[in-house]
């Protein structure tokens, strides 16, 4: 049935952007060190945008700090300098080829604009969910205007994509509980 593809293709959709707000979020300091606080910063190296992760290994020795070894000596400058524009706050230090990133302790003042920041990257999350949400209902639409499925089948599809959004959104401001929590602690 052509509406199964719809919904499943929504579904798959949603959850790729239910992935993409997960690895934001792992992108946002919460007072410890963590590779994947780092691994997805963009680096400009060999002429293009690449990950960190791509270029270098991020290890964690203690709870306050990170290490950035990059792999070929001639990146230590670019990554340097992608993290000292990045919006993490922190200052990384060069060791010959290794790049130290000590974690501050993070001031009330800087968990409100963190907590801020998870705020609207769950807004765009729920935004791109939406969105998947009105692409499946205009399919569903179509096909029913070709001739394909019923108005009964119509109806049922379209309770099924607003459940699929529900749910999707529902993990959303799950993730976002979680992270404002791990913020909150002290």
């Amino acid at each position: 049935m052509p509406s199964d593809e719809i919904l499943l293709e929504t579904e798959e959709k949603m959850e790729k952007t239910l992935r993409k707000v997960e690895e934001d979020f792992q992108g946002v300091r919460t007072g410890k060190a963590s590779p994947q606080l780092v691994e997805n910063l963009r680096v400009d190296a060999y002429g293009t945008a690449m990950r960190l992760k791509e270029l270098a290994g991020i290890t964690a020795p203690e709870p306050r700090l990170l290490l950035v070894q990059p792999w070929d000596a001639a990146n230590v400058d670019p990554v340097r300098k992608a993290l000292e524009e990045s919006q993490l706050g922190i200052s990384p230090q060069v060791d010959g080829k290794l790049i130290r990133l000590p974690i501050p302790q993070l001031s009330e003042e800087r968990r409100r604009d963190l907590i801020k920041l998870i705020g609207k990257l769950a807004e765009d999350g729920r935004v791109a969910i939406r969105h998947e949400r009105r692409h499946g209902l205009e399919a569903l639409k179509k096909e029913q205007k070709d001739g394909k499925i019923t108005e009964d089948e119509l109806s049922l599809g379209e309770k099924e994509v607003q459940k699929l959004t529900d749910q999707y959104v529902g993990k959303i401001d799950g993730l976002v509980s979680g992270k404002e929590a791990e913020l909150l602690k002290v």
